[in-house]
Parts: C-alpha cells; structure tokens; sequence
C-alpha cells in the first residue's frame, strides 16, 4: 500500500487518467474496453453528459447526510463497488486490497465469482456491508456451494449476474494483443471439478453462436431453484427491458441492478442511463433499483438517483484507483465519489437521498 497518494488526482476520474501508467497497455485496452466497436460503452458516458443539475438558492443544509437503506441494510451512501473479475491484472493483491479499500471509505462491496482472491480471503478484509456476485455455474452443485460458502463468509446478498452469457469480443482489446496469463486463475473456483468440455465441434452448417448462446443456458427456472436455496436476498444484475425487470421479480429477485455489463456484452445496446427511468416505471417505487455502467463522478451517481435509482456501481474506476495506488487509492476514490455528490446535494438543496429528483435534472439541446 503507497505512503501517499500520487500527485495530480483532483477527482475520482483521474485515477482513470492515471491507470495508463500503472497498467500495462495490452491489459489496460482489455480492462477498458467494452465489446465491438465500444459503442454502448460510449453511450454509457455519453448519457451522463447530457444531463446537467439546477441548482437552488439558499437552501437549508442542516443535517444533511447520503445514509440509505437498501435491502434492509443501512449504508453510509449510495456508492457500491460493481463486482470486476480478475483484480490481479490491476494489482497483485487483487480483490485484497479493493476490499480493504471499500472498508476503509464505508461502501459496500461486491466480491466476484471470477475474482483473483477467494471470497473467504475478500470477506475477511471487506467492510460489514458485503455482496457476493454469482454467476450460474455448469453443475448445480457447485453454484450451491459457493452459495453457501458466501453465506458462511458473512455476504448479505448475493448479485446474480444474467446479462453475460453471450459477449460479443472487444476490438480494442484484440488489437491491442491482451491475452489472458497463463497463470489467472478464478480463487473461487480452483476446487470444483472441470467442467467437461462444452461440445463437440459443430456439425457441418451448424451455428457456433446458437450453440454458444444454449449451452449450458441458464433459464429463469434456476432463479427460481436459487432463490428456494438461500435467505439473502437476490438482485439481478444485467436489466435493461422493463418485462425482464418484472420477470426478475417474478421469480425471486428482491431488487435488481440497470446494467449493460460495462458496455462488454453486445456493442449497440442501450446505456444504463437512458434505460432507467422506464425500468423505475415498470417495478413501482418500492423495489430496489442500482445502475451500473458510466458511472465516473459524484455528479453521475446524483444523476442516476434523480432518474431512479437507490444506489450506483462503480466498476472500471475502481480498478484503474486500484491499480494506481492500491487500497489507498480506493478508500480515496470512494471518498472523492462521495464528496462530489454532495457538493452536487448542497447545490441542489438536497438535505438527503430522497429529495434527489428528476426536477433537479437539466436537458441539454443542441443547438
């Protein structure tokens, strides 16, 4: 962990600035591309920037503060780190020194199927607030297994990814050369049995996507055995259509996160942003409703909550703080994150969460 903090980070998205340094470049085109030609990883930020605040005039501060609860658990703002696999490409403490960090600043977080360090090791730096993000896995037996060793490691909800099955590869990382090392591994899954090969080749004429997207497929009758196996609540991750969010909720999600994957599944999907008001129209004020994707300043996560959201994810700007300065620069990512968003409540005259509103929320024309 750095003594100190590097020179020239004055917001939490320059340690995105700065990530260039610290990773290489092959990994870093990998880390920071989406899928294609990075369009809906563009449209992503590009949704944030048309959006501007209105501020207020002498508003009454006292008191104010970002706590929220969410799934029945109290947190000390709306700032959660997304799940990201493979940290050791950005640190060789990983998932460590990220949990560490998420400890150090009071944010929730959540730990990935595909993480470099196993959930127990995660869990015992992590702070009280701990999610653990499952992706289905081939045998049933090993997704009810990590289940319960999430739950043994005091996790308090589990952030079942849906949206990631089919990924169309990213450009930008191809031709940059990245290359998985040879020795990454997923902690969590080290002691299950290999999964035996996927298929044979395909038949003459036969579609290796098709095949790709019904191998192993996972159908909303698994959400509904996962949500029989276990107390924690479920929040599916990968919402974009309002009829998934009401089917998600259907069959045993508590909540649900608005997520595109980072832009990484299929290029041309629509941002998280512009999606979010009409899934918060489809599930009704009460369900619990995070976004993830494009999310680099306190500004974006006080624009996110006056659409609809109860909380945000952040996702590449955790590794990039990662990276640059370990669980020091991730303590002060989150905290910068948070600071930006109540220069943006005190602007608005936001004394909590809950008076974020669309009111407050500028459209941008041109002209």
């Amino acid at each position: 962990m750095p003594a100190r903090l590097p020179d020239g980070i004055h917001c939490a998205a320059d340690y995105s600035r700065l990530a260039a340094g610290a990773i290489d470049a092959p990994t870093l085109a990998y880390i920071d591309g989406g899928s294609g030609e990075d369009r809906t990883l563009a449209a992503n930020r590009a949704a944030f920037g048309r959006l501007g605040l209105v501020p207020r005039l002498l508003p009454d501060l006292r008191g104010a503060q970002t706590r929220l609860s969410l799934l029945g658990q109290e947190l000390a703002h709306p700032i959660l780190l997304a799940p990201v696999a493979y940290q050791a490409l950005a640190h060789p403490r990983a998932e460590i020194e990220t949990a560490r960090g998420a400890a150090a600043a009071e944010a929730c977080m959540a730990c990935s199927t595909l993480s470099s360090a196993s959930l127990e090791e995660v869990a015992a730096h992590a702070g009280p607030q701990r999610w653990f993000q499952l992706y289905f896995q081939p045998q049933r037996a090993a997704t009810l297994d990590l289940v319960r060793r999430a739950e043994a490691a005091g996790y308090t909800a589990l952030v079942v990814t849906l949206d990631a099955a089919i990924q169309a590869p990213s450009l930008r990382a191809l031709r940059a050369g990245f290359r998985m090392p040879a020795g990454l591994r997923a902690a969590n899954l080290a002691d299950y049995p290999p999964t035996p090969p996927k298929s044979p080749a395909p038949l003459p004429g036969a579609s290796r996507i098709f095949q790709a997207a019904t191998r192993d497929a996972t159908t909303w009758a698994d959400l509904d055995w996962l949500a029989a196996q276990t107390s924690l609540p479920l929040l599916v991750k990968g919402v974009l259509h309002p009829e998934d969010a009401g089917l998600a909720l259907d069959h045993g999600a508590a909540g649900l996160v608005v997520s595109n994957h980072g832009g990484r599944t299929i290029d041309g999907a629509p941002a998280s942003l512009s999606v979010l008001p009409s899934i918060r129209q489809a599930v009704g004020p009460g369900c619990p409703l995070l976004l993830d994707g494009g999310v680099r300043s306190g500004a974006g996560a006080f624009k996110a909550i006056a659409l609809g959201a109860d909380a945000v994810m952040v996702g590449r700007l955790q590794v990039h703080a990662l990276a640059v300065a370990g669980a020091l620069g991730v303590a002060h990512m989150i905290r910068l994150l948070r600071e930006e968003l109540e220069l943006c409540m005190a602007a608005t005259g936001c004394r909590t969460l809950a008076d974020i509103h669309d009111g407050l929320i500028h459209r941008f024309h041109d002209y």
